[in-house]
C-alpha cells in the first residue's frame, strides 16, 4: 500500500458546494500533514471583530511599528488560539518551517518582534485553525470538495483575503467561473 500524498506546504481549496459553510471558498495553507492528521490555516476570511493592534494590546504588547491589519479567521478549531504564518526569515520560540516555503509561529514572541520591526519580512496573523484527525483529510479528499495545489507565496502575502480563492484556482490553471457545485451523470 502506498502512502497518501501529504500536503504540507500546499494549498487546499474548497470546491463549490463543499457542504460546510465554514469552508465555503476556503483557501487553507497546509502546515502539517502526515499519517497522524493534518493542520492548516484558513486564509480566505478576515475577522471583523478584532484587528492586530487590538490583539496585541490584549496580550499586553505595545503595537509599536506594526501595521493595524485585519486578523484572519484561521479555522473553526480553537478560535481563541493565535498563529502567525510568515516568511522563513524569522525563528521564534516555537516556529515550525513548512516545506521550505513558509513558517508558522504560535507564541507571542513573533508579535513582539513584529511590533519592534524585528519580525518576519512577510506575515499574516490568524485566530483558530483547521485540523483533521488520522486519515480524515484523505477520506474527505476522496469523496468531495477539496482541491490541492502548490500556489504562489504571493497568494498569502500579496493577495487580499477575499481574492485568494479565485487567484489560487487561476494559478492552478482552473477558471473558477467554470466550477459548479453539482456533478452530472453520463
Amino acid at each position: 500500500m502506498t502512502e497518501p500524498p501529504y500536503l504540507s506546504g500546499q494549498f487546499l481549496l474548497a470546491m463549490p458546494g463543499i457542504g460546510d459553510p465554514r469552508f465555503e471558498r476556503s483557501v487553507i495553507a497546509m502546515c502539517a500533514h502526515d499519517a497522524g492528521g493534518a493542520f492548516g490555516l484558513c486564509l480566505h476570511e478576515e475577522l471583523e471583530e478584532i484587528s492586530l493592534h487590538e490583539l496585541m494590546e490584549s496580550l499586553e504588547i505595545a503595537p509599536g511599528v506594526a501595521p493595524d491589519v485585519p486578523i484572519l479567521a484561521g479555522g473553526p478549531v480553537e478560535p481563541q488560539r493565535g498563529f502567525v504564518l510568515h516568511s522563513p526569515d524569522f525563528a521564534g520560540q516555537d516556529t515550525r518551517f513548512v516545506a521550505g516555503r513558509w513558517a508558522i509561529t504560535g507564541t507571542r514572541d513573533v508579535l513582539a518582534a513584529i511590533a519592534e520591526g524585528k519580525g518576519p519580512r512577510q506575515w499574516v496573523a490568524a485566530l483558530g485553525y483547521a485540523g483533521w484527525g488520522e486519515g480524515q483529510l484523505e477520506e474527505e479528499m476522496g469523496r468531495h470538495g477539496w482541491f490541492s495545489c502548490p500556489g504562489s507565496l504571493a497568494l498569502i502575502f500579496e493577495t487580499p483575503a477575499g481574492e485568494r480563492w479565485a487567484r489560487a484556482f487561476r494559478e492552478a490553471g482552473v477558471d473558477p467561473s467554470m466550477l459548479v457545485a453539482d456533478a452530472g451523470r453520463a
